[in-house]
């Protein structure tokens, strides 16, 4: 009778040891943590929208190898603290496989924690930090060209353009603004110039005149923005109401329609470095058009680039998932992503690649600038070494 209940009990436990979090028969869980009620409400909810759109095609196609996929989202406000809590909550009750579109790089950087400690992958972020894959760990996989590198490549490059004197930068005091800063200095310093004058504000700031006069007494005609939404508003329309008219170049954190939606007409003139375009929904390719009046009809509302984030993020994460097979755990995860080869798509997203040593997916960008209150893309994409 004992080796009897020996072996019964070592059978039912034997399903358990090898159960994967978030991987049942039927189903696949992923979380994902929006800004749903903060500063970048307008990204939070784009992004959210897109990934709905891709999961529901999914599902309405059979799913994952059989598996439907659920998507929960949870509201971090932009807040690194609530979006630990947003974390602990996905991982600990509902057993999330892999977070998925996490929007910000200090709420990124604080829920990576309590992931990976229950194994939890942070895939695809939506932001453009280098801590989004280094340090090097198992679980991490991004999509972007870095804040860094995009403007340490493209500030010289727009510079020398525009046969600028004296360049400037206002960004955000936070690992988001210090990227594009750092960026902003190394590439700059490769052609001579320093930074006349760096001035900052606070997450969620919404008065931007004393930095806006700094820049002007500094006499700068060449500014980078480390600055989102709201702030690349308020700084423009700051400077065009004192008469301060530099060159205006943003990270593709400030590549969004929401810029000229709420900012008008003044925001005309302003660059911005992207890796996937604005689907306007009388874009000449087809492709774009179709998806952006499938997403309008849809949810009522045009789409943005930060819906395509969303959207991408879930196909390429369906796409690894798929290619791990019906075996899905988190090594067959690994497995499949390392071996990955994403080609370019009808978004005008770069080929993406990534190996045991690389988590980065593509290193490149190129350069956009708003003209009659739309972005149009004036450089082709610039490798990044």
């Amino acid at each position: 009778m004992r080796k009897t209940l020996t072996t019964l009990a070592l059978a039912l436990a034997a399903p358990l040891a090898l159960a994967t979090q978030g991987v049942t028969k039927d189903e696949i869980v992923v979380g994902s943590i929006q800004d749903l009620s903060g500063p970048l409400a307008g990204f939070g909810k784009q992004v959210r929208l897109g990934m709905m759109l891709r999961v529901d095609e999914a599902n309405e196609q059979g799913g994952v190898n059989g598996r439907k996929l659920r998507l929960v989202v949870e509201d971090s406000a932009y807040d690194p603290r609530k979006a630990v809590l947003a974390a602990q909550k996905l991982v600990n009750q509902d057993k999330i496989f892999a977070m998925v579109a996490h929007i910000g790089t200090a709420q990124n950087m604080a829920a990576m924690p309590v992931q990976f400690e229950k194994n939890v992958f942070n895939f695809f972020p939506v932001t453009a930090a280098r801590q989004m894959y280094e340090p090097f760990h198992r679980l991490k996989y991004s999509f972007a060209a870095t804040y860094y590198d995009q403007i340490r490549v493209a500030a010289p490059m727009l510079y020398k353009e525009k046969g600028a004197k004296k360049a400037c930068t206002i960004y955000q005091d936070d690992e988001f603004g210090l990227e594009v800063m750092r960026g902003a200095e190394a590439g700059l310093k490769t052609i001579g110039v320093e930074l006349a004058e760096k001035t900052t504000f606070k997450r969620g700031a919404t008065d931007f005149s004393s930095q806006v006069a700094r820049m002007k007494a500094a006499g700068c005609d060449f500014v980078v923005l480390g600055t989102i939404i709201r702030e690349t508003i308020g700084t423009i329309a700051e400077s065009r109401k004192t008469g301060f008219n530099p060159t205006f170049l943003g990270s593709s954190a400030s590549y969004t329609d929401l810029i000229h939606k709420l900012g008008g007409k003044a925001m005309d003139g302003l660059y911005a470095t992207m890796t996937v375009q604005h689907p306007y929904l009388d874009d000449t390719s087809q492709p774009i058009r179709f998806w952006a009046n499938k997403y309008k009809t849809k949810f009522n509302e045009d789409p943005t680039v930060f819906s395509v984030y969303g959207y991408l993020a879930i196909e390429n994460f369906i796409r690894a998932a798929t290619k791990a097979g019906a075996s899905l755990t988190t090594d067959s995860f690994i497995k499949a992503m390392d071996t990955m080869v994403v080609p370019p798509d009808f978004f005008g997203s770069a080929e993406m690649t990534f190996s045991p040593t690389k988590r980065l997916g593509s290193n490149a960008s190129r350069l956009s600038k708003l003209e009659n209150s739309r972005w149009k893309a004036v450089t082709e994409y610039f490798k990044i070494n």
